[in-house]
C-alpha cells in the first residue's frame, strides 16, 4: 500500500521565491503525515494566470534549480516521490508548462505539457515528447498535465506502457455542473481508470488568481474507476492504494481489457492530421500579434 497526497496549493502569481518556500513546506508536511507520493498542482512554482511569455520567463527555471534538490532531500527518508508543476526555461530558449518527477536520487523526469489549453497557447510551447512512464520506488507513474487528461489516447498510451498510477497536476477553472454531478475532468478520469485498470491522482489548485477561481476538486480514483478520496478541509486529498492492482487487466476469466483489443481496426485514431495542430485555430496568429 502507498499513501498518496494531492496538495491543493494556492501559489502566488509570478512570485517564484514564495512558491518555492510553499512547495518545500508542503513536501515536508506531507512526508510527516505519512505520504510517499506527493503531488502539487500544475505551475505550482509560478502560478497560472501569467500575462504573457515575457512574464513567464521571469519565473521560468530549469531542472537544475535548487528547489528540486530540496524536494529530493525531504522525500528521501520515506523513499518517496514528488510530482509538481513549474514554468520551465528550455535550453532551446523556449518556455514550457512542465512537471518534474523527483525522488531521493534527484529529478527522474521532466514532462512538458503537450496539449495546451486556451491562452496557454499564447505563452508556452507545447512539448514534443510522449508523456513518460517513470519507474520510481513507489511504482510506475504515468505523468500528464491538466488538459492532457481529456485525450483518451494519452491515458491509454500510458496504461499500455505499464503505468500503475497516472499523476495529473492540474489547474481546473471554475465550472458550473448540475447538482449531484462531478466536474467533467473527474468523470473522464473515472472512465479512463475503469477502461484501462489504472489509478489516477488528480491535484487541482486553490485560491483566487487575477480574477480566476478554480474547481478545487482534487480527487484520487482507484484502478476500478471509483473515487476513493476527495479534497478535505485542509486542501489535501489522501488515499492509501495498492498500485500493483493496476497490473491485472482481466475483467472476467474470458475477458481482458488489453488482451481483447483489436488495434488493427483502430487505425483512424493515429492517422496523422492534415495540419500540425497549431493552425487548427485560425485566429491564433491574430491573437498572438494583437
Amino acid at each position: 500500500m502507498t499513501v498518496i497526497a494531492c496538495n491543493q496549493l494556492a501559489p502566488k502569481i509570478a512570485d517564484l521565491d514564495s512558491n518555492v518556500a510553499l512547495s518545500i513546506a508542503t513536501v515536508r508536511d506531507s512526508v510527516a503525515a505519512g505520504a510517499r507520493i506527493i503531488v502539487m498542482p500544475e505551475l505550482a512554482l509560478s502560478g497560472y494566470m501569467l500575462n504573457d511569455t515575457a512574464e513567464a520567463r521571469t519565473v521560468a527555471i530549469t531542472a537544475d534549480h535548487p528547489v528540486f534538490a530540496e524536494w529530493s532531500r525531504l522525500v528521501a527518508p520515506v523513499d518517496g516521490v514528488v510530482v509538481g508543476g513549474f514554468t520551465e526555461q528550455g535550453d532551446d530558449g523556449l518556455v514550457y508548462n512542465s512537471a518534474a518527477v523527483v525522488d531521493s536520487t534527484g529529478v527522474l523526469a521532466v514532462y512538458r505539457k503537450t496539449h495546451l489549453w486556451d491562452k496557454e497557447k499564447l505563452i508556452f510551447t507545447p512539448g514534443a515528447v510522449t508523456a513518460p512512464v517513470v519507474d520510481t520506488p513507489v511504482g510506475r507513474l504515468g505523468i500528464l498535465i491538466c488538459y492532457d487528461l481529456e485525450f483518451p489516447e494519452m491515458t491509454r498510451s500510458l496504461a499500455l506502457r505499464g503505468a500503475e498510477l497516472i499523476v495529473v497536476p492540474t489547474n481546473w477553472p471554475r465550472e458550473v455542473v448540475p447538482a449531484g454531478e462531478r466536474v467533467e475532468e473527474i468523470t473522464k478520469a473515472m472512465a479512463a481508470a475503469n477502461t484501462n485498470h489504472v489509478a489516477f491522482a488528480l491535484c487541482d489548485r486553490a485560491g483566487l488568481e487575477r480574477g480566476q477561481e478554480w474547481n478545487e476538486m482534487g480527487t484520487i480514483v482507484d484502478e476500478m474507476g471509483w473515487v476513493v478520496a476527495s479534497v478535505d478541509a485542509a486542501g489535501v486529498t489522501t488515499a492509501d492504494l495498492d498500485l500493483t492492482l493496476a497490473r491485472d487487466k482481466t475483467v472476467t476469466p474470458l475477458c481482458d481489457s488489453f488482451g481483447d483489443r483489436r488495434p488493427e481496426l483502430y487505425g483512424e485514431i493515429t492517422r496523422p492530421k492534415p495540419t500540425d495542430g497549431r493552425y487548427v485555430f485560425p485566429s491564433l496568429d491574430a491573437l498572438e500579434h494583437a
